[in-house]
């Protein structure tokens, strides 16, 4: 099964990824179902799926084929400025569906649920919350005193930050060192903190902005601090015994 599902999984990244250029995307969004690329990117799709599964399960290519080509047509019809990026993952989840669906078709199997609420699980996934959005809550309340007294004194005629991107950098910085922690690979979070000083210290040092530099600093000391924590913790957990 899990051979089956992985060429499976490999026919759509091949066909919606590798071998979908910029320009065929763009014509399909100015003429929707009239676009010939549409109907070309349909034939790769359906070559991949052939070729990988060497011409078997023809009944569940079939259906693949059918139902990415109503999927695409739909997203094409509904697409706007607006909603293409929803769109881009609603669109997903259903070609992954139906590839699910034509999985479980060929060669039945069960989902065990269960074992998202096992204890290791549900530790892990508390772990992650917290290292993500619960320590990012955590900062914002501990730096608040600090940053109306750094907004005041930034330099006017400096560069603006992109919308959320401190957040996501946050997010993404707290994930790294908490998985470099459960790995044991404690050099990686130095270099971590190494590349993420060489690409602040030239907005630091033009800036010349002693209270903006204490305040990335505290922020950027206290995000790496509760991730290492957390990474700790989340191993001492691991290894209690289980009740």
């Amino acid at each position: 099964m899990m051979l089956l599902a992985l060429k499976l999984i490999l026919a759509h990244f091949i066909g919606d990824f590798v071998l979908q250029p910029a320009h065929w995307v763009a014509d399909k969004l100015k003429n929707k179902g009239r676009s010939k690329y549409l109907y070309f990117h349909i034939g790769v799709h359906a070559l991949a799926l052939l070729v990988l599964l060497q011409f078997q399960y023809l009944g569940a290519v079939a259906v693949i084929i059918v139902t990415h080509y109503l999927i695409d047509l739909g997203k094409l019809s509904l697409t706007n400025p607006k909603n293409y990026r929803w769109l881009f993952v609603v669109d997903q989840v259903l070609h992954l569906l139906v590839l699910g669906g034509m999985l479980y078709w060929i060669s039945p199997f069960t989902l065990d649920f269960k074992a998202i609420f096992t204890e290791n699980t549900l530790l892990l996934i508390t772990f992650l919350v917290f290292v993500t959005y619960v320590s990012g809550i955590i900062m914002r309340m501990l730096l608040a005193p600090y940053i109306d007294e750094v907004a005041k004194s930034d330099e006017p005629g400096e560069g603006g930050s992109l919308k959320n991107a401190g957040t996501y950098i946050g997010m993404l910085e707290r994930l790294f060192v908490f998985g470099f922690i459960l790995m044991q690979q404690w050099a990686a979070i130095g270099l971590l903190i190494a590349a993420k000083s060489v690409f602040r210290f030239g907005d630091l040092n033009k800036g010349k902005n002693r209270k903006l530099t204490e305040y990335v600093l505290i922020g950027t000391l206290l995000s790496f601090g509760l991730a290492i924590l957390s990474g700790m913790l989340y191993l001492y957990l691991e290894d209690l015994p289980t009740t």
